[in-house]
């Protein structure tokens, strides 16, 4: 396989990434931002126990997070926002492990740990294997 080829197979690998992480972050993210803590208490348990506004928060950070994964790309618009929102969903994994460690909820950081190396693959690979460039300059 040609250095073209396998520049473009990760490309392709990386926008897959891009596109499921994001999804699943902004439909995460708004979920936790906008319904109430009642019906959002029937799939996540956590949200019971853990303040509204921290709550809130962790959704419209999931939810920038995911579509920073996105837009800057897409765009080609500071393109490099793309690598800083995979690095923060990445501490937001982190952190997410840590807060389901101290509820004794371990079989839940199997997933943060998959997705905070997902982040990172993507993070990796948009700043050091095969980088978007912001459009020129028009005049």
């Amino acid at each position: 396989m040609t250095d073209q080829k396998k520049s473009k197979a990760m490309h392709i690998i990386l926008w897959i990434a891009q596109g499921l992480l994001a999804v699943m972050f902004i439909m995460a993210g708004l979920m936790k931002a906008s319904q109430p803590i009642e019906a959002l208490a029937e799939s996540l348990p956590w949200v019971t126990t853990t303040p509204q506004a921290l709550v809130r928060f962790i959704g419209i950070s999931e939810l920038l997070g995911g579509l920073g994964l996105l837009i800057p790309s897409i765009f080609r618009f500071k393109p490099y926002l793309t690598v800083w929102a995979a690095l923060g969903l990445a501490a937001v994994m982190i952190l997410a492990a840590i807060f389901h460690a101290s509820r004794g909820e371990f079989s839940a950081i199997g997933m943060n740990i998959i997705i905070m190396g997902i982040a990172l693959f993507i993070a990796w690979g948009r700043s050091k294997k095969v980088l978007i460039l912001p459009k020129a300059h028009q005049q």
